[in-house]
């Protein structure tokens, strides 16, 4: 008879479960408590996950950016084509970010330790972060006038970071001269390894608990169960071929040129061993050419932006692993904006990532059109930094803006774009002040920025930054241009901005994307983001909720009036008082 696995009881395979989510929840956690950089510890921006020996992903915690689900898996490969797995030592550790081989872009630094079980590699544990500074032409690693890799900063092949246990000091020394702040950089950078290592404890542990053999069928029975469940969801699908399509403001450089991100989705069943398994394929071979800026998405981000958009319509509870992963297809064309040939620039992929997202879901909308959703803000990054290296610091933030509006609801206010962590990742202004020479004036939802419809789209913000000294700023916006759309009759929601109040209380515009802004002490920094898309016809909205809209300040009396029909009686205050 053959050893039971812990798939064979169910309580024992649930204890499993949670031991292994719980392992790559606390190595992020370990990561954002022991970062050096403002962004990470109060914003709690890092990754964390565990794989096997075939780059298969087991777990991925999930209460930190979920914008890296597919980066940990789609760069592993990397390191075991570079370095012989039987060759590997107990305490090593790999680090890169080649976004043309599965990394992001350059300040973003995926961490890898191997895991041993009787002197063989099982597993490897992962951690990945947005570091402080690691170079490039403008600090923090928002370059939006780069147009090549080599301007957004240090590149990095999967190389040694540490050898059986100890510092390959070479490449430490490397990091920390390519950086405007090299000691939080090396401080992040052991972070990064703390994450690992703990990750790593773990997994020797549950080896010990279970046996090595006992815990790879366990792990085999939790992936085989997460695709199993994620193909009987996509069967949910209505069958057939659907379109979507998203188009971006630009790349910052050619102005003209509005590029688009296509998908062709085809949603079908196949016969499979216990019956029909629902499957998926999203072919983006119809989306434009890589840009000359640096809006450009690697593989490995398109595709966590093609999975999100897929698990939007399917069960939430479903884990993210490698079951997420199997009955779903992505088809990338080389060359284009999601799969750009080198040295094209990617840092700021967050666009053509956030594109991909509304592409799916505007074509899978109409497969299941109780969750169709209008088009959502993008995240809108932003670095405030020191002049120069004599007195260093630097400000990485995001500031986020309203979500469409989905049937059935209206779209959430200031809570970030898709699967990018939300407010969660926005660092608490106290903390800031008090390391910074900023002050935050104000931070505000915007009243009619959320698109108009039968559900209204969420609203987005207005923050306001006094500098205290001078400053360098650098921006990348996108949906300052065109807004995010409205659906089915909704209306666009309210397009954002970014200016500068000067000493004397004049503004000058600044354009979406830039770097290198000089900005006088005293003077403000402002940055309004957009607001969601609605969905439906305004004239369909019900009136009590256009009230409460009134009471809450989301929606004016004058916009009331004017898109809904709703005007207030005479003598009637916003926080109550008759409808006319």
């Amino acid at each position: 008879m053959p050893p039971s696995t812990p798939a064979d009881d169910p309580l024992e395979a649930e204890i499993l479960r949670h031991a292994l989510r719980i392992a790559a929840e606390e190595a992020s956690i370990v990561v954002v408590q022991s970062a050096h950089s403002a962004m990470i510890v109060e914003g709690a921006d890092a990754c964390a996950g565990i794989l096997d020996r075939e780059a298969r992903l087991v777990t991925l915690s999930t209460a930190t950016n979920l914008m890296h689900a597919s980066s940990l898996r789609c760069s592993l490969p990397a390191v075991l084509a570079d370095h012989d797995v039987e060759a590997m030592q107990p305490g090593d550790v790999f680090v890169m970010n080649d976004c043309f081989r599965g990394g992001i872009h350059a300040n973003d630094l995926l961490v890898f330790r191997p895991v041993f079980v009787d002197g063989r590699v099982e597993w490897f544990t992962g951690t990945l972060i947005h570091v402080a500074d690691l170079g490039g032409s403008s600090a923090g690693g928002i370059v939006p006038s780069a147009t090549d890799v080599f301007a957004e900063g240090l590149q990095l092949p999967p190389v040694l970071l540490y050898a059986a246990g100890e510092p390959v000091r070479d490449l430490h020394r490397l990091l920390a001269l390519n950086s405007r702040t090299p000691e939080r950089v090396l401080g992040d950078v052991q972070a990064l390894v703390a994450g690992v290592n703990v990750a790593a404890e773990r997994m020797v542990d549950l080896a010990g608990r279970f046996g090595g053999e006992r815990l790879k069928a366990g792990i085999d029975a939790y992936l085989t169960g997460a695709e199993r469940r994620m193909r009987a969801e996509l069967a949910r699908l209505e069958t057939g071929t659907y379109q979507g399509a998203y188009t971006l403001d630009g790349d910052g450089i050619d102005l003209e040129r509005r590029p688009v991100v296509r998908v062709e989705v085809r949603v079908g069943r196949r016969p499979g061993r216990e019956g029909e398994e629902g499957t998926i394929e999203l072919d983006f071979s119809a989306t434009d050419d890589q840009a000359l800026g640096a809006i450009n998405a690697g593989f490995s981000q398109a595709l966590t932006g093609a999975v999100y958009a897929v698990r939007c319509f399917v069960d939430p509870t479903i884990p993210m692993n490698e079951g997420c992963f199997a009955p779903v297809e992505v088809v990338f064309r080389k060359g284009s904006l999601l799969d750009p040939n080198p040295p094209a620039a990617c840092g700021g992929r967050v666009v053509a990532v956030t594109a991909v997202c509304e592409a799916v879901v505007e074509a899978l909308g109409r497969a299941r059109p109780d969750h169709a959703t209008a088009a959502s803000s993008v995240i809108h990054p932003y670095t405030l930094a020191a002049p120069s290296r004599l007195d260093p610091w630097l400000l990485l933030s995001y500031e986020y803006g309203g979500l469409g509006a989905r049937r059935g609801s209206d779209g959430p206010s200031a809570t970030g774009a898709f699967f990018l962590g939300g407010r969660n990742v926005v660092p608490q202004v106290e903390a800031l002040e008090a390391m910074l020479p900023i002050r935050f004036e104000c931070q505000r939802l915007l009243p009619d920025s959320g698109g108009a419809g039968r559900w209204r789209g969420g609203l987005g913000v207005e923050t306001r930054i006094r500098v205290l000294q001078d400053a360098e700023l650098a921006v990348r916006n996108d949906r300052v241009v065109l807004p995010p759309c409205g659906r089915e009759g909704g209306r666009d929601g309210l397009a954002g901005e970014q200016y500068v109040i000067g000493v004397d209380g004049a503004t000058r515009p600044l354009p979406a994307k830039a770097a290198n802004l000089r900005l006088a002490a005293d003077e403000c920094f402002v940055l309004t983001t957009s607001g969601g898309g609605g969905l439906g016809p305004p004239a369909e909205r019900d009136r009590e909720r256009v009230l409460e809209d009134l009471a809450e300040g989301f929606v004016t009396p004058q916009a009331a009036a004017a898109v809904y029909g709703v005007e207030l009686a005479p003598h009637a205050t916003s926080s109550g008082g008759r409808a006319s």
